[in-house]
């Protein structure tokens, strides 16, 4: 059976996880949670734990929603004794948040993204450099958190733009009108998901 490694995004718990894990199950992947404290900081922390986690699997695809994705790339592109399969990222603001930039302006929400803060703020471009295929899915329907603080900048999920989830040396993209969320309920996204990790590209039509 299939290994895969699921990491989830800032505010909530691994099971926030287990809708789209289950999902997965049923498509031949034995699915596993990694958790970690999205507020705290060390973005190298969190990505060395993963590494560490992921070597003692073995072989794996992984998947990544909103920070976690981060904490994906950062783990893979650091520890190349990581046996990776496939990766696909969710929704993950590889390329900086124009909703956390918005957020520190003020102390509550400076506080709300704790020790992700800078992270999530700067403006940067993430780059993918291993052989194994990369895919990046991002969401298009304006719903979510991010909202709350003004309309964002060009198609959004509702907390991240389109734009900030491109990664120099991805293998695609998709957009699905899902919000950031909501990806983890959806059963298109899910189908999107296993296609790619099982193929190496993004169906065709997932519906």
């Amino acid at each position: 059976m299939r290994q895969l490694i699921l990491v989830h995004g800032l505010w909530v718990p691994g099971l926030v996880m287990q809708p789209l894990a289950a999902r997965l199950a049923g498509a031949g992947f034995r699915c596993r949670t990694f958790s970690y404290r999205g507020r705290a900081p060390g973005l190298e922390a969190h990505a060395e734990r993963l590494a560490r986690y992921a070597r003692g699997i073995g072989p794996a695809s992984f998947l990544g929603h909103s920070l976690g994705g981060l904490v994906v790339l950062a783990a893979l592109e650091a520890d190349r004794a990581v046996q990776v399969e496939r990766v696909v990222l969710l929704g993950t603001p590889a390329r900086g948040s124009a909703a956390a930039r918005r957020l520190a302006r003020h102390a509550p929400g400076r506080w709300m993204l704790g020790g992700s803060a800078e992270l999530l703020r700067a403006h940067h471009d993430a780059r993918w450099t291993r052989p194994e295929p990369l895919g990046v899915l991002a969401g298009t329907l304006p719903f979510g958190l991010g909202r709350v603080i003004g309309r964002l900048p060009g198609a959004n999920d509702g907390v991240v733009c389109v734009e900030e989830t491109a990664v120099l040396g991805m293998s695609a993209q998709a957009l699905v009108h899902v919000g950031h969320s909501a990806m983890l309920v959806s059963a298109r996204v899910a189908r999107l998901v296993a296609g790619f990790l099982l193929d190496g590209h993004f169906p065709a039509d997932p519906r």
